[in-house]
């Protein structure tokens, strides 16, 4: 199981909260603004070193606190980790089995986990960033090096475009282009193995809650008719007057199709939630496959926009998947959820175990 034990303090209305997590399947229930929410949002904050609601650290620091600080017992590698984050004006710091300072790549590794919350159809209306880091999640999970990989496209990135604000000679933005051109295609690689090796879960769970085909195509962020390297080349006036790059990696995107029409415009927000929900359980199957091991699922709200048959599939997948599922809800039930859940109930940012 991903993890065992979690305790928060301080991080927005929980003072202080402590749950010994369930293997399978736990379900926190209670009113609107009592905690619910924010209880997946520290147990996210713990594997991924951000909020997944895009807060900064003074938002999540409780009123009159200095800082919030989280802990938790996790199963990684064969063994029982110890993760820590603490969070505070002075920045943030990580500490897993006692080691300041892992950074958030470690808390990842160490605590693989996906959020299905509100806003998860996004991912299909959002802009190309979301379904860029959908990509991105996916192969690092199943690319050995696909982080520092990314780091290095990222840094050579930056690089060219500080050249090109600088309206560098055309000499200097051929040698940022060569060290460029090598990385975008390494990580361009990456991704398009990433959503193949994702496909087959893409196709079933796509179809199992969509009663339809859903189409994925991978678009890299440059024109098919040239090489990028002949492509920056041919568009060097454009990316000086922009002061930024306007080809590569950077630009990517994945297109998705759902009834032979481009889902990001013509589906329901309903079937945008199941069609995103579908691509986080993929990318959730997916991951366990290559990392051979459970990994965490979030749940906040499952019923929200989702009428009753719609809600009974995207249930009946998450069961199957075979990860531990932490789920919110107003009630003490989710139609299509397991019967005997670990049971939570939160008020006011105090969390009880219900009988």
């Amino acid at each position: 199981m991903p993890i065992q034990r979690f305790t928060a303090e301080n991080f927005r209305c929980l003072e202080k909260i402590e749950l010994d997590v369930h293997r399978h399947f736990n379900l926190i229930h209670g009113a609107n603004a009592s905690g619910k929410t924010s209880l997946l949002e520290a147990l996210a904050y713990l594997g991924r070193g951000k909020s997944f609601r895009g807060a900064s650290p003074a938002q999540l620091v409780r009123y009159g606190a200095d800082a919030f600080v989280l802990f938790g017992r996790v199963e990684t590698g064969g063994h029982v980790a110890s993760l820590g984050v603490r969070n505070s004006r002075h920045g943030l710091e990580v500490r897993i089995d006692g080691v300041n300072d892992a950074g958030t790549a470690a808390l990842a590794e160490a605590l693989p986990l996906q959020v299905i919350d509100p806003d998860v159809h996004n991912l299909v209306a959002g802009g190309p960033e979301e379904r860029r880091r959908f990509l991105d999640w996916i192969a690092f999970h199943v690319e050995p090096g696909y982080l520092d990989l990314w780091r290095r496209f990222r840094r050579a990135l930056r690089q060219r475009n500080v050249a090109l604000k600088k309206g560098a000679p055309s000499y200097e933005m051929h040698g940022w282009n060569i060290a460029f051109v090598e990385l975008a295609r390494k990580l361009d690689a990456g991704r398009q193995h990433a959503l193949h090796t994702a496909m087959a879960s893409l196709d079933k769970i796509g179809t199992a809650l969509l009663g339809s085909s859903v189409g994925f195509e991978y678009q890299r962020g440059w024109s098919g008719e040239l090489p990028l390297q002949a492509t920056l080349e041919a568009t060097i006036e454009r990316d000086l007057q922009f002061g930024g790059t306007q080809a590569g990696p950077q630009r990517a995107d994945l297109k998705i199709i759902h009834d032979d029409r481009r889902a990001r415009k013509l589906v329901s927000r309903g079937q945008q939630k199941l069609l995103a929900a579908a691509m986080v359980l993929a990318a959730t199957e997916t991951a366990q496959a290559a990392l051979q091991r459970p990994l965490l699922l979030l749940l906040d709200d499952p019923a929200a926009e989702l009428d009753a048959d719609s809600l009974g599939r995207l249930m009946e997948r998450v069961v199957a998947l075979g990860c531990q599922v932490v789920a919110t809800s107003l009630e003490p039930e989710i139609p299509g959820f397991p019967a005997t859940p670990a049971l939570f109930h939160v008020e006011r940012g105090v969390l009880k175990r219900s009988p």
